[in-house]
């Protein structure tokens, strides 16, 4: 599946990135034998907070100055933040019991703030303010903790692997095609070599081991899960540090982009700043990656490696999701925006798949896939037989174990750590966050 930069608008969707410490009291809301209603007459004044770039934030601005037209007495205050700093602001609102009134949600940290008590429990707005029936009964059981709904899904993604077939030509190596991960790894050594003999800034791929959902994938392709039900972590040390320790002669010949050359380019990744050919992400990454690389570049999204033959180690994951503060004084009209950003045409004909996949039948129908869009909806097809069910809701404190594991990667990469280190240190937080 491949395809070439356009103008279309996008944006990258993001993983977490602090922890957090909430406080708050039990979620609240009406009773579930009260119907809510919205007051057309009421002026009210609600806000609305997000993570992205200013891509997705001209989005937003189209979708809601729509929004508000259609409902001139709901007036709708925009917050809005790169994602590394999201997280931290939205701590702080949660601690003092001040969140937006409207919250883009991570399904990474929905368990945090559903059982500190900040959301607000949604079942009374389900099927009368906020539509569920487009929207798949099992994308829709992902905003569901403790047995309440505290979110609504608006986007669902996959995991996925980029290439970078522009870079892939000029350095004369074959796209990657399948294969196990140390298949990926050799892979990635063969296309440095050939960059390096051309004294070129290029590398096959950034180290795949920096993020915990190259290991999760693993996980269930051996039959496990990162984390069980009950929190419990589906790993030991020793396993922990085989995969650490996998990319280790990458690491060492330069087969993987060096950990102070990707720090150097941030912001950008080292994909989407052209340093590598190969990056395993999330698939709605690739409109951001296609906006920051310009023109000139081709892109092709592929399945990635795979360990265990058989294995089902993806899964369709609520990328974003909305939900509403507790302390909201206008839960309808928040409730009513979540409807427009989730179901409405408008929506999904301005967004597109920019948040990802839209999780509502009625917004994906109306959306207009251009060429990078439909790629993304025909991966996700693609690999329906590798999919497996969703795992476990992320325990209390994965934000942190989240960030933690990325810290812990790259400083594999720079080499101020061992892996047998990494992987010591990474158990002596998880119990720290497991035992709160």
């Amino acid at each position: 599946m491949r395809f070439r930069h356009t103008h279309t608008a996008a944006a990258t969707g993001t993983l977490l990135v602090a922890a957090l410490t909430l406080a708050g009291c039990a979620a609240s809301g009406q009773p579930a034998d009260t119907q809510p209603t919205l007051d057309p007459d009421e002026e009210v004044s609600i806000s609305f907070t997000f993570w992205g770039n200013d891509v997705r934030a001209a989005l937003y601005d189209e979708a809601i100055a729509e929004f508000e037209d259609q409902h001139p007495h709901i007036d709708v205050k925009i917050l809005f933040l790169s994602p590394n700093d999201y997280w931290e602001k939205r701590q702080i609102e949660a601690a003092g019991g001040g969140l937006p009134d409207v919250v883009t949600m991570d399904l990474a940290y929905l368990r945090q703030y559903s059982e500190s008590g900040s959301l607000l429990d949604l079942e009374p707005y389900l099927g009368s303010i906020i539509q569920t029936d487009p929207i798949d009964s099992q994308v829709l059981s992902a905003g569901v903790v403790d047995d309440t709904t505290t979110a609504v899904p608006l986007s669902t993604n996959s995991w996925g692997m980029f290439l970078n077939t522009t870079l892939l030509e000029e350095y004369g190596v074959d796209p990657f095609d399948g294969g196990s991960w140390d298949d990926y790894y050799d892979w990635m050594s063969e296309v440095s070599a050939a960059a390096g003999a051309q004294s070129a800034d290029v590398w096959g791929g950034v180290d795949p081991i920096t993020r915990i959902e190259n290991f999760e994938l693993q996980l269930r392709a051996e039959g496990g899960n990162l984390f069980e039900e009950d929190g419990t972590p589906g790993f030991d040390e020793e396993r922990l540090a085989e995969f650490w320790d996998s990319t280790s002669a990458q690491r060492a010949d330069g087969g993987v982009a060096p950990q102070q050359r990707v720090a150097e380019v941030q912001p950008l990744t080292a994909f989407d700043a052209a340093l590598t050919a190969s990056d395993a992400t999330w698939d709605n990454t690739g409109a951001g990656f296609l906006g920051n690389l310009g023109e000139g570049f081709d892109i092709e999204l592929i399945a990635p490696p795979l360990s265990e033959d058989g294995g089902k180690d993806l899964y369709l994951k609520a990328s974003q999701m909305y939900s509403i503060a507790a302390n909201s004084d206008h839960p309808a009209a928040a409730a009513t925006l979540i409807d427009f950003l989730i179901n409405s045409p408008e929506s999904g004909e301005i967004f597109g798949t920019n948040r990802g996949l839209p999780a509502s039948a009625t917004a994906r129908d109306a959306a207009n896939l251009d060429e990078l869009s439909q790629t993304i909806a025909d991966y996700e097809s693609s690999v329906a037989d590798r999919r497996g069910e969703a795992p476990p809701v992320p325990i209390v404190g994965y934000g942190s174990l989240h960030e933690k594991f990325r810290e812990l990667g790259e400083e594999l990469g720079f080499g101020t750590i061992t892996v047998d280190e990494a992987a010591a240190q990474f158990f002596a937080e998880m119990d720290v966050v497991v035992d709160q």
